[in-house]
C-alpha cells in the first residue's frame, strides 16, 4: 500500500518514528484482533447467552472491532497532511486508549458482570468510569484526526481525498451515538434504572455500527479502485456514488434510532 507520509518525509529521525509507530499500531491491532477470535473460541467451549449485558459477545465484538478500527485509522491516518511528530503522538494513544477498553470490558467478561454502567461496587464503578473516560479520549482524538484531514485535502489516488474525509466524519457519527449511549445508560442507572440502561443502548447500535467503519471501506474502496484501469474521473464518481450510499444506510439507521429510542 501507499505510504505518502513516509515518501514526503526524508529525515531520518521523521522516518524512524513513523515506522515504530505504525509497527506499534500494527501489533497491537493484531493483539486486540487475536484476542477478540480467542474470546469467541471460549465461548464457543463455556457456551452461555450471546446476548446481554453479561456474555462473551463483548470481549468478541469489542476486541474484533477495536482492533480492525486501530488498522484502519493507522492506515487512513497515512493520507492525512500532518507532522509526523503529531501523528506518532495521536496514534499512540490511540492505540493505548484501544488496550484500555477492550481490557476492561474483557476483565468484566471473565469477572461474569458487566463492564459498561455497572456500579455494583466500588471496583465496578470504577472499571465503568474508566471505559467511559477513555471512550471520551477516543472521542477527542478521532474528531483530531478527523479536524486535520479537513484542513489540508489529504493524499492519495483520485478519490482518496473524499475517501478519507467522508470516512472521518461518519466515524463521527459513530463517536456521537456511542457517547449518546453512554450518557442515557448513566443517567438511567444513577436514578435506579438498571435494566432499563442496559436495555436503553439498543437502538442506537446500528447506528453506532454502521457508523462505525466508514473510515476503513470507503479508503479502501478508493485504494482498490486506484489498481484499476478505470480513469481518475470515473474512480471519483465511483467513491462519490459510495459515500452516498454509505451516508443513505447512516440515515437510515439514525431515523430508526430515532423513532425507537
Amino acid at each position: 500500500m501507499p505510504d505518502p507520509v513516509l515518501a514526503s518525509s526524508s529525515a531520518p529521525e521523521a522516518t524512524a518514528r513513523r515506522r515504530l509507530v505504525d509497527e506499534l499500531a500494527l501489533w497491537t491491532g493484531a493483539f486486540l484482533i487475536l484476542s477478540g477470535l480467542t474470546h469467541l473460541a471460549v465461548f464457543a467451549v463455556d457456551g452461555g447467552t450471546w446476548e446481554g449485558p453479561v456474555s462473551w459477545r463483548k470481549p468478541v465484538t469489542f476486541g474484533v472491532s477495536f482492533g480492525v478500527t486501530l488498522l484502519a485509522v493507522a492506515w487512513v491516518t497515512a493520507y492525512v497532511r500532518m507532522g509526523t511528530r503529531v501523528r506518532a503522538a495521536l496514534l499512540g494513544l490511540f492505540a493505548a486508549d484501544c488496550v484500555l477498553e477492550v481490557g476492561g470490558i474483557t476483565l468484566q467478561a471473565w469477572r461474569g458482570v458487566p463492564s459498561h454502567l455497572n456500579m455494583e461496587t466500588g471496583f465496578d464503578s470504577a472499571v465503568s468510569m474508566t471505559l467511559a473516560v477513555g471512550g471520551g479520549l477516543l472521542v477527542v482524538l478521532l474528531t483530531a484526526f478527523a479536524v486535520l484531514s479537513f484542513l489540508r485535502e489529504p493524499y492519495g489516488p483520485a478519490g482518496m481525498p473524499l475517501a478519507v474525509r467522508a470516512g472521518f466524519a461518519i466515524l463521527l457519527v459513530a463517536l456521537v451515538s456511542g457517547a449518546a449511549m453512554i450518557a442515557r445508560g448513566v443517567y438511567l442507572t444513577r436514578t435506579g434504572h438498571q435494566l432499563d440502561a442496559y436495555a436503553s443502548t439498543a437502538p442506537l447500535k446500528p447506528l453506532h455500527g454502521v457508523s462505525l467503519h466508514a473510515v476503513l471501506v470507503l479508503p479502501l474502496l478508493a485504494w482498490v479502485l486506484s489498481r484499476t484501469r478505470w480513469d481518475a474521473g470515473t474512480c471519483r464518481r465511483t467513491v462519490a456514488a459510495a459515500v452516498a450510499a454509505y451516508g443513505l444506510a447512516v440515515l437510515a439507521a439514525g431515523v430508526w434510532a430515532a423513532v425507537t429510542w
